[in-house]
């Protein structure tokens, strides 16, 4: 039981880390499949580092290789889209939070700011 409690989920720590974040919505965008050295620079990262990201992802069922010939490339599963199209809303929600929290402390900031020049 205690050797439980000291297990991370593997899918819970990849996708709360920006990379992984990124290769997924960037292959939720794509068209059609994607080369791993393009999902590296969408998600600022190493090659070697974006392909041990596709490794999990594909054996956790999120992402195919598309193989023709020497060239390989990467489409989204109906999970793997699932999980981007959520994880684009949640970053769309953030977007939206931060963005309001932005408006009420310039608010705050107008009205201290009128308070001294009435003085």
């Amino acid at each position: 039981m205690a050797e439980e409690a000291n297990v991370k989920p593997v899918l819970e720590d990849l996708f709360l880390r920006e990379k992984p974040a990124r290769i997924l919505l960037a292959l939720k965008t794509a068209k059609s499949p994607v080369y791993a050295t393009i999902l590296s620079k969408e998600a600022d990262c190493t090659y070697s580092h974006t392909i041990k990201i596709l490794d999990v992802l594909q054996k956790t069922g999120l992402v195919l290789f598309d193989k023709k010939g020497r060239i390989k490339g990467v489409k989204l599963t109906d999970d793997g889209w699932d999980i981007a199209h959520n994880m684009e809303a949640v970053k769309k929600k953030l977007i939206q939070v931060e963005e309001k929290c932005k408006a009420r402390e310039t608010q705050k900031k107008d009205k201290k700011d009128t308070k001294k020049t009435a003085k």
